[in-house]
């Protein structure tokens, strides 16, 4: 069994497992038992009473947060010619299409974000199985397959990260940085706690938000008080 250290032994000692923090107490919670040296993400886990099994339940979508993740995301746009300016102009890392599409074949993924035009979507295809499960796959629904290159690329830039309810129903999300105040990591957290909510399915019964936990890499969870969000 591995050892718990000593600074994670007094990390865990400041959090009460048996409270539910209102969210500004946790966000000024989960700086005060960050344990990493360097800018750690911080994490956002909402599981959803929901059956990810069922269409009309799977939640999946974007929200751009009013702060941004604290990290900058590599965009690759895969498009026709005639967009390449466009995209290039926006700030995109790469653009191209034919090429990348066989850098991708031969095992390249290094970006964070893929986005195509909805023309080249059947050459896209062709890379599915290996970045649908890297979680790089365009998709309508995230904005990430759009004529608008430019507004698309912009968005990303700007801190608009897509989310998706796992198996079991849990979203988890980074809401920014440990440099990040209390107050930008809580207006983030918010943003994303309002537009799950927005997405509730007609179709799901009881407790929609069941549990809210957030927490710094490597750090303790801090449980929220899901009461208090609703």
């Amino acid at each position: 069994m591995a050892k718990i250290s000593k600074k994670r032994k007094a990390a865990n000692a400041k959090v009460d497992s048996t409270k539910q923090y209102e969210l500004a107490e946790a966000m000024q919670m989960v700086k005060e038992v960050n344990l990493t040296k360097f800018n750690a993400s911080v994490d956002l886990h909402v599981r959803l009473g929901i059956d990810p099994r069922k269409a009309d339940q799977a939640i999946r979508g974007t929200v751009s947060l009013p702060h941004g993740t604290g990290k900058t995301k590599t965009v690759l746009v895969l498009c026709t010619p005639d967009k390449v300016d466009e995209a290039t102009q926006a700030g995109a890392d790469f653009v191209g299409l034919e090429e990348y599409i066989t850098k991708i074949q031969n095992g390249w993924t290094d970006v964070d974000v893929i986005i195509a035009m909805p023309t080249v979507m059947a050459q896209v295809g062709k890379v599915g199985r290996i970045l649908g499960p890297r979680g790089l796959m365009p998709n309508p629904k995230t904005g990430t397959v759009t004529m608008d290159i430019s507004a698309a690329v912009a968005d990303v830039k700007q801190g608009k990260i897509s989310f998706r309810a796992d198996k079991y129903g849990i979203v988890h999300s980074t809401v920014g940085r440990t440099s990040f105040t209390p107050e930008q990591l809580q207006a983030n957290a918010e943003e994303l706690l309002h537009t799950l909510q927005k997405m509730k399915p007609a179709t799901a019964k009881g407790i929609y938000m069941k549990s809210i936990t957030i927490a710094s890499t490597m750090s303790p969870g801090i449980k929220v008080d899901t009461k208090a969000v609703r």
